[in-house]
């Protein structure tokens, strides 16, 4: 792992790691040896990381300069805490990690008193129905969706019948029992809105639709509003 990247990763783990956390404890999370540890926290201090502790006692993060200071209402906090609680429970692990780690991040640029508030938010999400596990990489889907490149798909549709499909993905859609992949499908020549658990497997085809993403999402959901209103 490149040292720019090991030192993000280090900021991470002290920020969420109950404190006072440990060389020990980082070293182990991190695969490196305790003696990285300490030379990569000079390092961090020097980079004006204001990191409180010293070997055999642990370490806490005083002030982080690679956050800059939030301030957030009472009620922000409560939104904020509840939609990423509600995103650990409904989205697939790599977008369940990402609002855990963003959530580390928010509480690290708050002060104490807002710290606090957030980690014992008043509102809870508890979801008995979640998605169904697809079987297809959900970050490999949304990476293609932001580099805006073409996918070929294998896809069993309600009739049970497997078809291929060069679709452009424009984005996901979170129901209640299911995660819908809104795309233009070039073998149909229209919108269409796939099941992501009916997805048997894809390729990147290196042909780029962009720019033409968000305005074919715009006129997906045009077409959507429409079915709907009438």
């Amino acid at each position: 792992m490149p040292k720019t990247d090991r030192l993000f990763r280090l900021l991470h783990l002290i920020r969420g790691l109950r404190p006072p956390v440990t060389a020990a404890r980082l070293a182990a999370s991190m695969e490196v040896s305790e003696r990285t540890i300490y030379r990569d926290i000079d390092s961090l201090r020097a980079a004006g990381a204001r990191i409180d502790g010293e070997a055999g006692l642990g370490y806490t993060m005083i002030e982080d300069p690679a956050l800059p200071p939030q301030t957030f209402t009472q009620i922000e906090l409560e939104a904020l805490t509840l939609g990423l609680a509600d995103i650990n429970q409904r989205g697939d692990a790599d977008l369940a990690q990402a609002a855990k780690d963003a959530l580390v991040k928010i509480l690290a640029t708050l002060p104490e008193r807002q710290q606090q508030q957030a980690m014992h938010a008043v509102n809870m999400v508890h979801r008995f129905n979640t998605p169904p596990v697809p079987s297809i990489d959900m970050t490999l889907l949304r990476e293609a969706m932001w580099a805006e490149e073409a996918l070929d798909i294998g896809y069993r549709d309600l009739k049970d019948i497997l078809t291929q499909r060069r679709i452009y993905p424009l984005a996901l859609s979170y129901h209640d029992r299911n995660v819908m992949l809104l795309a233009w499908c070039c073998k149909r020549t229209d919108f269409r809105i796939f099941h992501v658990t009916r997805i048997e497997g894809y390729k990147k085809t290196g042909e780029s639709f962009r720019p033409r993403r968000v305005a074919l999402l715009r006129d997906h959901m045009s077409k959507l509003y429409a079915r709907n209103s009438t």
